[in-house]
């Protein structure tokens, strides 16, 4: 795997485990900020609104910029951290898991929550549809019709993923590129008259 790629899971899949009595309840989600994290904490408190527990953990970013492990209210690295181990076992990032637990009247001990977590998680994400995806930068090209025919004919040569194509004086794309093809499409527009190519940072890294 190269160094802008990661892995990263597609849909919304769910696990499940029952001991003695308590059951646990995971659910994976895809996020790429920690406001879409509280927003899905939020729909699941109010889904199981009845539930003694919402353990979860995440990662974001490429290089695991946000990281999180939160064991709400159950014993300290006993539910946060066994849910975090199974997002690192299978290399995901912008990945929520959330485990519900609904207490069922007979304590399990630490050793037996570590491992009731880690299973329900586990479940969630075996569950997983998981696709590669890449660190991306963003980019605004300003161009003049006169050369439209060779700045798509460049354009063509890379997977793009465009955010907007404006027809009005001049052409203006917006769009997403691969950050390893950044240098290629410089050098490749560089050589084109009235092209004005410009890069911007963004979070998808």
């Amino acid at each position: 795997m190269g160094l802008n790629e990661f892995y990263s899971i597609d849909n919304r899949p769910e696990g499940f485990y029952k001991e003695k009595g308590s059951k646990f309840i995971a659910k994976a989600f895809p996020v790429s900020s920690e406001d879409e994290v509280k927003s899905c904490l939020e729909e699941l408190r109010k889904e199981y609104y009845d539930a003694r527990h919402h353990c979860y953990a995440y990662i974001i970013g490429l290089k695991e910029q946000y990281v999180r492990a939160n064991d709400d209210g159950e014993p300290n690295h006993s539910a946060g951290d066994p849910i975090l181990g199974q997002i690192r076992s299978k290399n995901l990032t912008n990945t929520l898991v959330v485990v519900i637990r609904y207490f069922g009247g007979t304590k399990l001990g630490v050793g037996g929550l570590i491992h009731a977590y880690k299973i329900a998680a586990e479940d969630a994400l075996n569950n997983a549809k998981i696709s590669v995806r890449y660190s991306q930068t963003g980019f605004c090209l300003e161009f003049g019709y006169d050369v439209t025919s060779e700045v798509e004919r460049a354009l063509a040569e890379f997977d793009i993923e465009y955010t907007d194509k404006g027809y009005t004086d001049v052409c203006l794309f917006k769009g997403l590129i691969k950050d390893e093809d950044v240098p290629r499409l410089s050098a490749k527009l560089e050589l084109t008259k009235t092209v004005d190519l410009q890069f911007e940072a963004t979070n998808t890294d």
